[in-house]
């Protein structure tokens, strides 16, 4: 029995736009902890302090492989450590074809599935947390193990994050594991208002932990197609090994149900627990994100780049490939500078730049996506 780290790599990040491209998604950007370190490279190495550097996964779009070894490092992830889905099928699809991977390869296999894009700002912490859900995850629950989530300590009612609800009053076990409730979708805010003040909810992280027999059993409950899929998958990686396997993947992967696996799988499964996480998180879902995961000048303005702010506060400068952003007499803006595309919109609006994605899809400027 090992564990494994699963890092899903498929996401667009579309709210970063214009740095974050297809070609180019928000993991692959250079806001990780340390200059110069990709998102998705700060997840790999923290992933390695848990589960060792030759159990480090990443699931990623074919066309994105060559990008992984560039942002992590064949050190840090193996060529063969890379799982490539043919097209983008959503969370399920990726986390179940990791674990029917793993399980092939372990059949008593742990997993911890991480996004790529997450920021965490007190790296010893999430070590612990993340050992802490690994160890629920391997708890005998009768003839079953459970599934597990992390749940983040909210700070502020926000409304961009789904939440998961405990009971009041529960007790954690030793490995600090409540039981869940429910989750819930992003609320409004006088809902989100309402979640905080009452201690019982925690925002979802994305974060999940399991065995991967139980995790292919709930979608073999859940998501039939998929499962059938799945058990196709890995009889070929039985059969024939992982050439055989990418065949069978390539030709069953566009016609997979498109679902995450918290609405798919984890919204409709009994036995999950949530380990409460206080490390520094932070999803880095908008520009205005990146004002709580790098450092701010005086006047409280963010600046990635080549900057001039004059009579500037609390506003987001990003410049691309050495071009000069250069602002007078702001406050509250995110200006963000490519070779291609200048975006500029209120700090507060940040979480509304999908909108021009939409817009430029729309009407056909795919040069720009």
């Amino acid at each position: 029995m090992a564990r494994y780290a699963v890092i899903l790599a498929g996401g667009g990040g579309t709210r970063l736009w214009p740095q974050s491209r297809r070609r180019l998604p928000k993991q692959f950007l250079e806001l990780g902890a340390r200059e110069g370190e990709t998102l998705i490279g700060a997840t790999a190495r923290r992933a390695a302090r848990v589960v060792g550097p030759a159990n480090v996964w990443v699931v990623t779009a074919a066309d994105q492989v060559a990008e992984v070894a560039r942002a992590v490092g064949r050190d840090a992830v193996p060529d063969d450590n890379v799982i490539a889905e043919p097209c983008a099928r959503n969370t399920a699809a990726a986390v179940g074809l990791a674990a029917a991977r793993l399980a092939a390869l372990d059949p008593d296999a742990t997993l911890a599935i991480l996004p790529a894009d997450h920021h965490i700002g007190d790296e010893g912490a999430f070590s612990r947390t993340l050992e802490a859900c690994l160890d629920a995850a391997e708890r005998s629950t009768g003839d079953s193990t459970p599934l597990v989530t992390c749940g983040i300590k909210p700070s502020h009612p926000e409304t961009g994050f789904g939440y998961i609800e405990v009971a009041a009053g529960q007790t954690a076990t030793r490995d600090g594991a409540l039981p869940v409730l429910r989750f819930v979708e992003k609320p409004s805010v006088e809902r989100a208002k309402e979640f905080l003040a009452s201690g019982r909810f925690f925002w979802n992280s994305g974060m999940f932990f399991f065995r991967a027999r139980r995790m292919l059993a709930e979608i073999g409950r859940t998501l039939p197609a998929l499962a059938g899929a799945l058990g196709e998958i890995g009889a070929a990686l039985t059969r024939g090994g992982v050439a055989a396997a990418a065949e069978v993947t390539a030709r069953l992967y566009p016609g997979l149900p498109s679902v995450s696996v918290d609405v798919g799988v984890m919204e409709k499964a009994g036995g999950i627990l949530v380990v409460p996480g206080d490390f520094s998180w932070n999803d880095v879902g908008s520009w205005r994100a990146l004002a709580e995961v790098r450092p701010a000048d005086a006047a409280g303005n963010v600046r990635v780049g080549t900057t001039v702010a004059i009579d500037t506060t609390k506003s987001v400068l990003v410049s691309g490939d050495g071009r000069l952003v250069a602002v007078i007499g702001v406050s509250g803006l995110c200006v963000v500078s490519t070779p291609d595309a200048v975006l500029v919109v209120p700090t507060e609006r940040a979480q509304d730049v999908r909108a021009i994605v939409q817009e430029l899809e729309q009407r056909g400027l795919t040069t720009y996506l």
